[in-house]
């Protein structure tokens, strides 16, 4: 029976991996992000003029991709630890010989639920970074 509780547990376990890699990939931007923004803040001081007001758009800009970033690192740690805790249900199940079926369906359920949040975070944080990234008409000399 516990062979087949770790098959069971294996979809989760995988669920798991992929969260790694999301959570590796949201950490590098936003270190990204962080250095630019002190980056921007050496600026912040040194320009004056229509130069500071696009260095203070620019900072507005990056503020927000932190918080979306660190929010969305945030729900995707909460759905590990909700997979975590899927995983154990299913073990405890095994070990206590009390039906918990449905207690680790809702369990799962609420992670993909958080992972679906943190995507739409993240796609959010994209969006706003194309946005910043946009050239400016009069650089294309159109």
């Amino acid at each position: 029976m516990i062979a087949q509780t770790i098959q069971l547990a294996l979809a989760p376990v995988f669920v798991l991996v992929a969260i790694g890699n999301i959570l590796n990939l949201l950490s590098s931007r936003l270190g990204r992000v962080v250095d630019r923004a002190r980056h921007l803040q050496e600026r912040h001081t040194a320009t004056e003029g229509p130069d500071h007001d696009e260095v203070v758009a620019e900072i507005r800009m990056i503020d927000q991709r932190i918080k979306l970033i660190t929010r969305a690192i945030r729900v995707m740690v909460t759905c590990g630890l909700v997979i975590g805790a899927t995983v154990a249900v299913l073990f405890l199940e095994e070990l206590i010989g009390f039906s918990l079926q449905r207690v680790a369906a809702a369990l799962f359920l609420l992670a993909v639920g958080l992972l679906m949040w943190a995507l739409i975070l993240f796609l959010r944080e994209t969006q706003v970074a194309a946005q910043q990234l946009r050239i400016p008409r009069i650089y294309l000399e159109l």
